[in-house]
C-alpha cells in the first residue's frame, strides 16, 4: 500500500480524499493556488505545495507542477479527484513515465472513453445503443446548421472534451444553432483546451441515469447499482439519488451488465461511471442509450456509498495499489435510499446567476463528514452527511466551480430521505452570497419530485418563470405568524427592561398584527397563543439575537432562520423567504396612511447581473436594438451568459469594453 499520496485537486473532493487516506494510514500532500492558500484542504493535508496563481490554467491544470510537487514531497501516487486533470491522458502518461501511480483507470481506457466523439464510435462498434447524431468533426457554423437540419430538432451541441455541464447548448431551431455553436466552441477551448464539438438528437422527456462501475487490475468488474441524476439546470446536476425510482431490478441488471461489458472492452479498472439517457416514456425501461463514460470519481458518489456501504475512494486507492476487490457482484445490495443536493453559490431568486463572495456565515446542519471506516458512518449523523471544503469567513472564488457543499441524506425510504433533506436545509445557515438552499428545498417538497416522475426538463418545466420561493400552505403561514408573534413579544420584553425609560418599566405588548404574504393575522400571546382567535399549540424557546429558531407546532417541526428588519423579521423556512411585518395591534391600523416608495426605473440600463468578465460586446453607441437582441456576453465561473435587450431602444452610452472585469450591478450600457 502507498505511504504517501498527492491530491491533484481542491475544495470538497480534496477534503474527501484526505479523510479516507488518513483513516487508511496514508500521508497526504495538497497542492494549492493563491486563491486556496487558507482553504481547509490545505490545512488538513500532512504537507502542502503552492503551485501558482488563482486561475486553474496557471495552477491546477499544469501537469508539470503536479509532478514536481510529487518529486518534492516523495508522493508515490496521485488522486486526481474530478475535473481538472482527472481525465487527461497526457497527465496519466506523464505520471507513468515518472514512476508515479495514477489512482484511476488505465491510460487506454481514459483515451477511449474520455473523448465523447471517440467513445460514441467505440460504443456503436461494441453494439451498444447510442443516441442518433453526428460524431465526426464539425467544420464551422454552416456545417453545424446542415447537420442539425438532417438530424432533426431539437439537437444538443456538446464540446467533445466537455463535462460538468460546460460546453453544452440545446438548439430548437436553426437560429439557436447559429447563436450557440461558437459559444460551445469557446467554452470547450477555455475550460478544456479543446474546441471540437459534436451534435446529437435531444430525446424528449429523458431521464439521466448512470451506472457506477468498479473494477480491479485482475479482471474483476462490478456495477454498484444506479443513480438518478435527472434534475439538472443548464445540464449541471442539482439533485442525485440512489437508487432510481424508475429502475426495476430487471432493468438494473440489463443496464449494469451492458455497462460492465463496455468497461471490459476497454480494459477498465478503478471507479468509473457510465451515463445513460433513458426514455421515461417507455415503461419497459428498455429504451436506454449510452451517453458517455466518466473515467473518474463522480461528484455524486456519496449516494452510492450510502446504499452499498462501499467506500469508493478507498477502493480506488486499493485498486491502484494492485489489490483485488474483496467482494463480488452478488455482494452488492441496496440498503435504503440516499439523496444528494448540491449547495451552489448561485441566486435562484435572480435567475440562478453566479454569486461569488465571502461566506459571512457558514454553519451546516451537522459537522462536516468524517470517515470512520464504518458502512453506517458513510451516512453521516442521523442520516445527514455534509461533504464540504469551505469555512466561515472564507471566500467562494470566481475562478472555480460554484459548489459550496454537498448535502446527503439517507433513509429507509425515499420519502424519509427527502424529509431529512428539508429539515437539514432549513438548518443550513449561509450568509454573504446568494445560494440555492431554498430552491433545492422546494424541489424536495414538490409533488412531482415525490411522485418520482422525473425528466431532465424538470426545472424548466416546473419553474418556467424562474424561482420565487416554494409554495407556502395556509397552515404553514399561520404557524409562522404564531412564531413571529412569540419572537416579537420576547424582543419587546427585553426592550422594556432597558434602564432609564420615560415611564418606568412597561408591560410588553401581547397582541400583534403579523402580515405574511399580503395577509394579516391577529396574534395574541396573553394567556394562550392564538392566531385569528384559534389556539395554536406552539412550543419554542427564543433569546433575542438568535438566528436559527427551533419550533414545534403540534406534531410539525420547524427550523426557521430569522433576521431582524425595519418593520419585523425576514423568516426563511421550507424553501421560501418571508418578509414579515410585525406591529403592535394598537397601531397596526395606521399603516394604511403610509406612502409606498416607488422603485427606480432601471430598464434603461444594461446591468451586469454577476461579477464576471465581459467576453463580447455586440453593440456600439447610436445602435438601435430590439427586445431579445443579444447585447453582451459575460463569463462567470467558466460559464458564458448572454445579456439581452429588454425592450426596443437606442444605445446612448457604452461604459465597458470586451476584456473588462465587471462587478455585480455594474452598468455596461445606457439606453434611450
Amino acid at each position: 500500500m502507498f505511504k504517501k499520496i498527492l491530491i491533484a485537486n481542491r475544495g470538497e473532493i480534496a477534503c474527501r480524499v484526505i479523510k479516507t487516506a488518513r483513516r487508511m494510514g496514508i500521508q497526504t500532500v495538497a497542492v494549492y493556488s493563491d486563491a486556496d492558500a487558507r482553504a481547509p484542504f490545505v490545512q488538513m493535508a500532512d504537507e502542502a505545495v503552492h503551485i501558482g496563481p488563482s486561475p486553474a490554467a496557471q495552477s491546477y491544470l499544469i501537469a508539470d507542477k503536479i509532478i514536481a510537487a510529487c518529486k518534492q514531497t516523495g508522493a508515490e501516487a496521485v488522486h486526481p479527484g474530478y475535473g481538472f486533470l482527472s481525465e487527461r491522458t497526457s497527465f496519466a502518461e506523464q505520471l507513468k513515465a515518472e514512476g508515479i501511480a495514477f489512482i484511476g483507470p488505465p491510460v487506454g481506457a481514459i483515451a477511449a472513453m474520455g473523448d465523447k466523439i471517440e467513445s460514441k464510435k467505440l460504443a456503436k462498434e461494441a453494439g451498444v445503443n447510442v443516441v442518433p447524431g453526428f460524431v465526426g468533426e464539425i467544420e464551422d457554423t454552416e456545417h453545424a446548421v446542415r447537420i442539425s437540419n438532417e438530424i432533426g430538432y431539437p439537437v444538443m451541441m456538446k464540446a467533445s472534451a466537455g463535462g460538468g455541464g460546460k460546453g453544452m447548448r440545446l438548439a430548437y431551431d436553426e437560429k439557436d444553432v447559429r447563436e450557440g455553436f461558437e459559444a460551445v466552441k469557446r467554452e470547450g477551448l477555455n475550460s478544456f483546451g479543446d474546441d471540437r464539438v459534436f451534435i446529437e438528437k435531444f430525446i424528449l422527456n429523458p431521464r439521466h441515469i448512470e451506472i457506477q462501475i468498479l473494477g480491479d487490475q485482475h479482471g474483476n468488474i462490478l456495477y454498484l447499482n444506479e443513480r438518478e441524476c435527472s434534475i439538472q439546470r443548464r445540464h449541471q446536476k442539482v439533485v442525485e439519488e440512489a437508487p432510481s425510482p424508475f429502475v426495476t431490478p430487471k432493468m438494473r441488471k440489463a443496464m449494469g451488465e451492458q455497462c460492465v461489458a463496455l468497461a471490459r472492452a476497454v480494459g477498465y479498472y478503478s471507479a468509473g461511471t457510465v451515463e445513460l439517457i433513458v426514455s421515461g416514456a417507455d415503461p419497459t425501461g428498455e429504451s436506454f442509450y449510452f451517453l458517455e463514460m466518466n473515467t473518474r470519481l463522480q461528484v455524486e458518489h456519496p449516494v452510492t456509498e450510502c446504499i452499498t456501504g462501499i467506500d469508493l475512494v478507498e477502493q480506488m486507492i486499493r485498486v491502484a495499489a494492485g489489490e483485488k476487490l474483496v467482494f463480488t457482484q452478488d455482494d452488492i445490495k441496496i440498503d435504503g435510499w440516499a439523496i444528494e443536493n448540491r449547495v451552489y453559490a448561485e441566486d435562484p431568486y435572480r435567475g440562478f446567476l453566479p454569486s461569488t463572495g465571502r461566506l459571512v456565515r457558514y454553519q451546516p446542519p451537522v459537522p462536516g463528514w468524517e470517515d470512520d471506516g464504518e458502512a453506517n458512518g458513510r451516512r453521516g449523523l442521523g442520516g445527514v452527511r455534509v461533504d464540504d471544503g469551505v469555512y466561515e469567513g472564507g471566500e467562494v472564488s470566481m475562478f472555480y466551480d460554484p459548489m459550496i457543499a454537498k448535502l446527503i441524506t439517507w433513509g429507509k425510504t425515499r420519502d424519509e430521505a427527502a424529509d431529512l433533506q428539508i429539515a437539514a436545509l432549513d438548518r443550513f445557515q449561509l450568509e454573504g452570497l446568494g445560494h440555492n438552499v431554498d430552491f433545492v428545498s422546494a424541489i424536495m417538497q414538490h409533488p412531482r419530485f415525490r411522485s418520482g416522475e422525473l425528466t431532465t426538463g424538470f426545472i424548466a418545466e416546473e419553474y418556467p418563470d424562474g424561482f420565487t420561493g416554494a409554495a407556502t400552505s395556509a397552515e404553514t403561514a399561520k404557524h409562522l405568524a404564531a412564531i413571529a408573534g412569540f419572537i416579537a413579544t420576547a424582543r419587546a420584553d427585553r426592550a422594556r427592561q432597558i434602564d432609564g425609560q420615560l415611564d418606568g418599566e412597561l408591560e410588553p405588548p401581547y397582541d400583534w398584527a403579523v402580515t405574511i404574504g399580503g395577509q394579516t393575522y391577529a396574534v395574541s400571546l396573553d394567556e394562550e397563543i392564538t392566531v385569528d382567535g384559534e389556539e395554536v399549540d406552539l412550543a419554542m424557546e427564543y433569546t433575542p439575537g438568535e438566528r436559527l429558531v427551533e419550533a414545534e407546532v403540534g406534531d410539525i417541526s420547524y427550523g426557521v432562520k430569522v433576521e431582524p428588519s425595519r418593520t419585523g423579521l425576514v423568516m426563511t423556512t421550507r424553501g421560501a423567504i418571508h418578509k414579515v411585518q410585525i406591529l403592535p395591534a394598537s397601531i397596526a391600523h395606521l399603516t394604511k396612511h403610509m406612502i409606498e416608495k416607488v422603485p427606480p426605473d432601471l430598464s434603461k440600463f444594461l446591468i451586469c447581473p454577476m461579477p464576471g468578465l465581459l467576453v463580447a460586446l455586440h453593440v456600439n453607441e447610436g445602435d438601435k436594438v430590439e427586445a431579445g437582441q443579444p447585447l453582451a456576453v459575460v463569463e462567470a465561473m467558466k460559464m458564458e451568459n448572454i445579456l439581452r435587450a429588454e425592450k426596443s431602444a437606442t444605445v446612448k452610452k457604452v461604459n465597458a469594453k470586451a476584456g473588462d472585469s465587471l462587478a455585480v450591478d455594474a452598468v455596461i450600457l445606457e439606453l434611450e
